[in-house]
């Protein structure tokens, strides 16, 4: 029976340290320069799971940087994660209804699919074929250490979970290796499972070797680009989750928007300052202004000054509806021809589909299984 050393659980466990966190802050300043430089040498994975509509904190979390890669020329793989849906819940609920949404979502924002390849899950078999040999590089407790299965573990009181969610951090690797990502953008909480991807890959040249007359690694070893965005809190001060109903969505109607700001948390101080520790929800509903207006937070609540909240979110009313006007519109188009969304999904699918194919032919030759 093959063991694993443990010094790859400690990687995992320690890629969220201060030094590890420095060293990936500075590779990812590197990488922007070697993008700006030459963005053909990179293939970027990244994705959402197709759980509710998309809102404001992806937008300025994740979405907006997607686009600006995609537009500067680096490969784009935009993974709709539909079979992680079921990771920690009993159904998918209206999962095909949602997996439209997040797409119009995606589209409206800015994603080129000419460009980008944007798949599902449960539409690409070698991707998922891929897992059974991952899962025989990695150990019950490596998975068990994973923050994320940890923390899923710690917030049921030790309840059995589902193997798929033990495996979660597996299905990932295979999400970003089946089309060879060289380069994910992450925030510092997901360096656990970009780390577990590194350890599988490295894993399987060790264990597997490589395919027959060539020199090169089945698999690269993926590297983080650090995300810099803004975290913009929800309406109630407390992350933006649409679990909370906290969130402004991209889909939302003015009105809409309106309604859910007025009910955004504030304070008593009629003056408005951008103090994010010791005002959050203030501060917040400063920087969602400025955020959507291209501004500085200090001169959003410059401007607003003995305003009190009111000001304040009659402001970001303004900002946000104005923003978003051209994306809800975009959007709307793209709703109303379900035909179409259909379209692209089923020509990304078909072109991550011949990735993994080639991907899994390689993973046989190394493995001898190529019958």
């Amino acid at each position: 029976m093959t063991t694993h050393p443990a010094p790859a659980a400690t990687e995992i466990a320690e890629s969220t340290s201060d030094a590890s966190l420095a060293r990936t802050r500075r590779r990812s300043a590197e990488i922007e320069e070697q993008i700006a430089a030459d963005p053909g040498r990179f293939r970027v994975l990244t994705g959402d799971r197709p759980t509710g509509n998309l809102h404001l904190g992806h937008y300025f979390g994740s979405l907006l940087n997607r686009v600006r890669l995609q537009r500067a020329g680096v490969e784009t793989f935009v993974l709709i994660a539909d079979y992680q849906v079921i990771t920690d819940r009993d159904g998918v609920g209206p999962i095909r209804d949602r997996v439209l949404s997040l797409l119009a979502d995606y589209l409206a924002v800015g994603i080129d699919p000419d460009a980008a390849t944007i798949f599902t899950h449960s539409a690409v078999p070698a991707l998922n074929q891929l897992m059974l040999p991952f899962l025989s590089l990695v150990t019950d407790a490596e998975l068990r250490r994973n923050p994320t299965v940890k923390s899923e573990l710690d917030a049921t009181g030790e309840r059995p979970m589902s193997g798929l969610m033990l495996t979660y951090p597996v299905h990932q690797s295979a999400d970003i290796l089946f089309c060879k990502a060289n380069l994910v953008p992450v925030g510092k909480d997901q360096l656990p499972h970009l780390e577990q991807a590194r350890v599988v890959a490295r894993r399987f040249d060790e264990r597997y070797g490589r395919p027959e007359g060539t020199d090169a690694p089945v698999f690269p070893q993926p590297e983080a680009l650090l995300s810099d965005a803004a975290s913009v809190l929800g309406t109630d001060g407390q992350k933006m989750s649409k679990s909370r109903g906290n969130t402004i969505e991209l889909g939302m109607d003015a009105d809409t928007t309106a309604r859910v700001l007025k009910r955004a948390v504030t304070d008593a101080d009629r003056h408005i300052t951008y103090d994010p520790a010791a005002r959050p929800e203030v501060s917040n509903l400063v920087l969602l202004t400025a955020l959507a207006s291209g501004r500085d937070p200090e001169a959003v609540a410059a401007e607003i000054g003995d305003g009190g909240g009111a000001a304040l979110k009659r402001a970001a009313t303004e900002a946000v509806n104005e923003m978003l006007a051209p994306i809800r519109a975009r959007r709307a188009e793209l709703a109303a021809d379900p035909g179409y969304l259909l379209r692209v999904l089923r020509d990304g699918n078909a072109r991550a589909n011949a990735i993994a194919e080639a991907t899994l032919g390689e993973v046989r030759e190394a493995m001898h299984m190529a019958y």
